[in-house]
């Protein structure tokens, strides 16, 4: 059986193994973005560098350096030889990359401050931004000029739904609005207002692929769910948490000690990393890294645990993936990882 025809389930959920680790950077992966086809997957690095990997033959493809500029969220836009990324030296300018040559095709200057998110319309050249100069800003590939513009009063993220008909905004880590693309100057259409999170701000969100659910992804210990069309709170996904070591008596076991130093709760996010969280394209599960290297997967209907994925990752796993047509998750930190089902034969 070829892996894209199975059927994703709890169980097979429960039997990805690492298939392929790739050891090509030198710091930390900041971003990763599958083609719309599945079939090459493209990264971002601290070390300047973009890779793009080959998902079915399991090999890097190629590797371009972006020293001048640096290069963070990197995504595809609608041409697989094209992509988007923001920059981290000289200014906040996004930059449209020709990856076929490496060389720009177009600047979109406008933001002062370093841009913490960057989303492709699924359906046309449209793209928004975010900014910690507290704008979001929607954008078209084929002119640097902006669209359009949000003043907020805090840190933005944002995310188009699966049709590219709307977006949602999170406002100051307590609030989504829903914007129509086609009467985006209006403002929102519906407001949802969720508990606010005192101890970390919202850094990430996403619709599900059926468009019926929002993740939002934080830098501390909770991820939430919420229903995409009434705000309801749907799920609060929370995984084991290592605390640090505390003072052990000699003479107790070791499995004591293990259970001193280990406590359930909160999210492993302890040094304020804001941690990617991905949905399965089949919309039934919810995948999140950790600080301490691992990867956690959530039914979104039931919100139970379904697996705590081990990996020889040896820092934080920030990047965490789901290929849209095959079955095959991608981790990374430092180092890139791709997961398949083992089937036992």
């Amino acid at each position: 059986m070829f892996i894209d025809e199975m059927k994703l389930t709890e169980n097979v959920v429960r039997n990805f193994r690492v298939a392929k680790i790739f050891r090509e950077n030198t710091d930390k992966i900041t971003s990763i973005d599958f083609s719309s086809n599945g079939e090459t997957l493209i990264s971002s690095s601290d070390d300047d560098s973009i890779v793009i990997y080959d998902c079915q033959g399991g090999t890097p493809k190629r590797t371009l350096n972006s020293k001048k500029y640096g290069v963070d969220l990197i995504r595809y836009t609608h041409a697989v030889n094209t992509a988007l990324h923001s920059s981290t030296k000289v200014d906040d300018t996004i930059r449209y990359l020709s990856l076929h040559d490496n060389k720009y095709i177009r600047y979109f200057p406008g933001h002062t401050k370093k841009v913490v998110c960057l989303n492709m319309s699924p359906i046309n050249d449209t793209f928004l931004s975010g900014s910690l100069d507290k704008t979001i800003r929607l954008w078209d590939l084929r002119s640097q000029n902006c669209q359009g513009q949000m003043h907020l009063p805090g840190r933005p993220v944002a995310t188009f739904d699966p049709e590219g008909l709307i977006f949602a905004a999170g406002i100051n880590s307590e609030c989504v609005k829903l914007y129509d693309l086609r009467s985006f100057d209006r403002g929102p259409f519906a407001t949802f207002k969720l508990p606010q999170d005192k101890d970390c701000d919202w850094t990430g969100m996403k619709f599900s692929p059926d468009g019926k659910l929002i993740v939002v992804s934080t830098n501390g210990q909770v991820i939430r769910l919420i229903d995409a069309f009434q705000g309801t709170p749907l799920q609060t996904f929370v995984i084991p948490c290592r605390k640090k070591e505390v003072d052990n008596d000699p003479f107790e076991s070791s499995y004591t000690r293990m259970a001193k130093n280990y406590v359930e709760g909160g999210h492993t996010n302890t040094k304020g990393i804001p941690l990617e969280v991905s949905f399965s394209p089949d919309s039934q599960f919810v995948f999140s890294g950790s600080t301490d290297g691992r990867v956690h997967c959530w039914n979104t209907e039931s919100g139970a645990k379904v697996a705590t994925m081990s990996c020889d990752h040896p820092g934080p796993v920030q990047c965490v993936g789901f290929n849209p047509k095959f079955m095959m998750l991608a981790t990374a930190c430092t180092n890139m990882a791709f997961w398949l089902p083992y089937i036992d034969e």
